[in-house]
């Protein structure tokens, strides 16, 4: 009778320590924030580390009525948070002015104290706005609420309302505008997070000059599949806010962000997880839009296309920007990617494709390795169903280095190419790179792009212990 030997294998592969990231982190100046905003973050006890900040506060100090757009996860356990924000920006018609988050526990799969949580935030965050002219009704909550940890386990609520209220008056409160408020109400976002990913614009549109500001969080459970709430005529874990001070409609301002979140956060995958909870929140409050001083009309698509246009392209750009710190962020990551493909039937397919390369495990521990494994990015992509047949023999596949040196070709036109070894592993030991993908459908044909990283043992041992 025979027996099976198993033999274990040596690896080749060195244990990379996971690069700091600290540099994406940098002063904003004041001037760079838009104005109407008053934000902070504070300590309320969720987190087990003493003193960390896990409670944020954005409010819109504005007179003029904030209008406010999202995405929500797709996901079918919508977390509590979730739940309630869809149905406030539902009754109020996209309109909303402040916002509040939590970071240590995701207030996800809670049952019927999860969502009389949720409100509890969003009442005691009302409580911090002035009057204004809203014309919203007394009773109407106007405060979105955000959550982000473990999944399964009820909120701390009486610490957090007791955070919350910290800030009403009195010596306890940080609310302001300049940099450290922004910064702490997004260290307040942060869970396995490195750095608060924080960022700020300027941008003109019609002569007049607006300004944005956003951040976000995430490093694991990231593959976000986010869509506009199901608000009837308006049309990650990852959580973001983008505030500006220009004026933008209710509906052009969800137009505007669900065009871009589809080509910026739900372009990004760290472990191809999706989150009960991933939601981006963006707020207008037309704190600055006066010229000659005369108040603005808000920017709708159907009054002037032009303008919505401009806005909507520097939002795109602003997101693409916010979700690229996601995956630099991510949990143990050693390599940034960008995976590109091209020559494609619709934008669609082209999306599905570089959806599917970027949550490969085989692609992702080959980046790891700095292994130039093409055939591991080809088998992704012929997995992926098209809306025309695919044509290998137009199927191209170049890795292109972030130094600008030569591309290193792989594959061209169905045909393998002899490749240099020593220029792919010069190429692949670079933090950042692109994978180009060409399916041969010529100039006219669609293009998108993903961001993601590799997987390493770091990320192993972050998610093996992510609850102790």
């Amino acid at each position: 009778m025979s027996r099976l030997v198993f033999k274990r294998y040596s690896s080749t592969i060195t244990i990379k320590s996971t690069p700091s990231k600290a540099h994406h982190h940098q002063p904003i100046p004041v001037s760079s924030f838009p104005s109407g905003y008053l934000l902070t973050g504070v300590h309320a006890g969720v987190k087990k580390k003493a003193g960390a900040l896990d409670v944020g506060v954005i409010l819109s100090t504005s007179e003029r009525p904030t209008s406010a757009a999202a995405c929500f996860t797709r996901n079918a356990f919508k977390a509590a948070p979730v739940i309630i924000s869809e149905k406030i920006l539902g009754e109020n018609v996209g309109r909303a002015r402040a916002v509040v988050v939590n970071s240590g526990c995701a207030n996800a799969v809670t049952g019927a104290q999860g969502i009389e949580d949720a409100w509890a935030m969003a009442k005691e965050t009302d409580v911090l706005l002035s009057p204004n002219s809203s014309g919203l009704p007394p009773t109407t909550s106007q405060t979105l609420v955000m959550s982000t940890g473990v999944i399964g386990q009820n909120l701390p609520i009486s610490k957090i309302l007791s955070a919350i209220r910290s800030q009403r008056d009195g010596s306890q409160q940080t609310l302001g505008n300049d940099f450290n408020a922004w910064e702490r109400a997004a260290k307040a976002f942060m869970t396995t997070d490195t750095f608060p990913k924080l960022r700020a614009r300027k941008f003109n549109i019609n002569g007049v000059e607006y300004r944005m500001a956003g951040m976000d969080k995430g490093a694991g459970m990231i593959h976000p599949d986010m869509g506009p709430p199901a608000l009837g005529p308006l049309h990650a874990t990852l959580l973001g806010c983008i505030m500006t001070d220009a004026a933008i409609s209710p509906r052009s301002l969800q137009r505007a962000l669900t065009y871009a979140v589809e080509r910026s956060f739900n372009s990004i995958s760290v472990d191809g997880d999706m989150s009960t909870n991933d939601t981006i929140l963006l707020l207008a409050n037309g704190a600055a839009a006066e010229k000659d001083g005369v108040k603005l009309k808000e920017i709708d698509e159907g009054t002037d296309r032009e303008a919505f246009e401009v806005f909507k392209r520097e939002l795109t750009d602003f997101t693409i920007d916010l979700a690229k710190l996601v995956v630099r962020d991510g949990e143990g990551a050693t390599k940034f990617v960008t995976v590109t493909v091209k020559g494609a039937p619709t934008y669609e397919d082209a999306h599905r494709i570089a959806s599917r390369i970027s949550t490969s495990a085989l692609v992702k521990t080959a980046l790891y390795g700095e292994d130039a494994n093409w055939g591991r990015v080809l088998a992704a992509t012929g997995s992926v169903p098209l809306s025309s047949p695919l044509h290998a023999n137009k199927v191209s596949v170049t890795f292109v280095p972030s130094d600008g040196s030569i591309p290193l070709p792989v594959l061209i036109n169905g045909e393998p190419e002899k490749v240099d070894e020593a220029r792919a592993s010069e190429i692949l030991s670079l933090e950042d790179f692109e994978i180009l993908v060409d399916l041969g459908g010529g100039e006219t044909a669609e293009a998108a792009q993903y961001w993601t990283c590799d997987f390493s043992y770091e990320y192993v041992r972050i998610n093996g212990d992510y609850r102790s």
